[in-house]
């Protein structure tokens, strides 16, 4: 394991700085909002602005790398991010917070997009399934970390705001220090949204309806704890819980739908979601400490959704198409997360009530009838022909490099470019996973990869 771990040290140093500073962010903003009167649109289209700087930071990352390498583009994207966690203290306007956090989530993405790229290139073939599942670890714990930082200070003061951008700006350290070789340019790939909506209708569906419903949680969360009476202990204690429900969620219900159709897997785990959403409120309202139990169990339930989606798709990709589906999946989740904030804090101001879970419980109800839908149009692929499942945290297209499931070249690491159509005509049919040549059921067709 020492040796493993020994030539990535540095850059998982990085990660759980970043992690630790974002997470901080991401708890510590909506409840500063709500401290300065935002209204629930004006902290909805906050949390939908970051995911948009996001989803700009996947598609663009390759082009920044490409012009400037990957030591300057994360020295800047730190800089990027450090300054801005500063300036929400110092203009506490929704017109100003809106754009720091599009900024914020733009330099996250790159952030992430270089280190799982270096990470890709350091790791051979042999040690690459340990470094995705020590990556994942992190992904999955580290934040907790940032979370439970919020109950360290005042959210009204300035202080938060200065722990943030120090845990990003130490983050640099490790990277700027190291004395590794800069890994090969990104080379950018197609995303063929239509395809994977083709290829595995279920595993598209369900990155949408993550990016819906755990992308308004995500924004809207701290909110909902503060009106349900938590302290600023309480909710940081409350968003922990959920991620500690999804980081031990997530290894059992993959390892179960290994053994199953997948679909089943998620049936289930979404099915524990709209109770858990529909409960959450009138536990909120009876017996505030059953709070921490509910938001234990809507991460247990919850947050494993979309590594099982991913896993679902993967199940109908050849294994030098993963780079691209997972990151298609990854841009699908971007645009349902980007559209979720806004309709849930929408709903919440016209019914003048918080109607978070209600909106998270029908959001995973409906895509939980498309689940039954697509079970009876088409069967499960055979065990053999599936791939195992790997935890998979949305962080940037690089990701899917390092995935010991693909056959992608260790120093080679495809990102996303840009978000194309493709005709139907030239699709398999979308019921028989069995049509079409192995090219057609795969996605193994695409272009030779160019430097951006």
């Amino acid at each position: 394991m020492i040796q493993v771990v020994a030539p990535v040290g540095a850059l998982l140093a990085s990660v759980a700085l970043l992690l630790m500073g974002n997470g901080l962010q991401g708890t510590l903003l909506p409840i500063r909002a709500e401290i300065e009167t935002f209204g629930p649109v004006a902290i909805g289209v906050m949390g939908s602005a970051y995911f948009l700087g996001f989803a700009l930071g996947c598609l663009y990352g390759p082009v920044v790398v490409g012009r400037v390498g990957h030591i300057r583009t994360f020295t800047a994207a730190t800089a990027l991010a450090s300054t801005v966690a500063l300036a929400h203290a110092m203009i506490t306007e929704p017109w100003a917070w809106w754009p720091f956090r599009a900024l914020t989530g733009f330099a996250f993405a790159i952030l992430y997009m270089v280190i799982e790229s270096w990470l890709n290139e350091r790791a051979s073939n042999e040690t690459r399934g340990t470094v995705m599942s020590i990556y994942t670890v992190i992904n999955l714990t580290v934040i907790m970390a940032g979370q439970m930082l919020l109950t360290v200070y005042d959210p009204a003061s300035f202080a938060p705001f200065a722990l943030a951008s120090i845990l990003v700006s130490l983050a640099a350290l490790p990277v700027a220090l190291t004395t590794a070789l800069a890994p090969a340019p990104l080379r950018s790939t197609k995303i063929r949204l239509m395809r994977l909506y083709r290829i595995s209708p279920v595993g598209f569906m369900g990155a949408f309806a993550v990016g819906l419903g755990n992308g308004a949680f995500w924004s809207l969360a701290p909110v909902f704890a503060t009106g349900s009476g938590l302290t600023v202990n309480g909710v940081a204690t409350f968003m922990s819980l959920v991620v500690l429900g999804g980081a031990i969620g997530q290894y059992p219900l993959g390892k179960l739908s290994d053994r199953t159709d997948r679909r089943r897997v998620i049936l289930g785990a979404t099915i524990g979601v709209c109770a858990t959403a529909a409960l959450l409120p009138v536990v909120a309202g009876l017996f505030a400490p059953g709070l921490y139990v509910g938001a234990f169990l809507f991460g247990l339930t919850a947050m494993p959704v979309y590594s099982l989606s991913v896993a679902h798709m993967n199940d109908f990709v050849e294994p030098d198409g993963f780079v691209e589906a997972s990151s298609g999946m990854l841009m699908v989740f971007a645009i349902g997360a980007i559209a979720g904030p806004m309709i849930a804090s929408w709903a919440t101001g016209i019914a003048d009530a918080d109607l978070l879970f209600p909106y998270i419980a029908v959001v995973y109800l409906g895509f939980t009838g498309f689940v039954v839908v697509r079970m009876r149009a088409r069967a499960a692929p055979a065990p053999e022909d599936r791939p195992d499942f790997v935890a998979t945290p949305g962080t940037s297209p690089a990701l899917g490099a390092l995935d010991p499931r693909s056959d992608a070249e260790p120093h080679a690491t495809d990102v996303a470019a840009a978000t194309h159509g493709e005709s139907v005509a030239a699709a398999r049919d979308d019921g028989d996973p069995t049509a079409g040549n192995a090219t057609d059921r795969g996605m193994v067709s695409r272009p030779p990869p160019e430097q951006s």
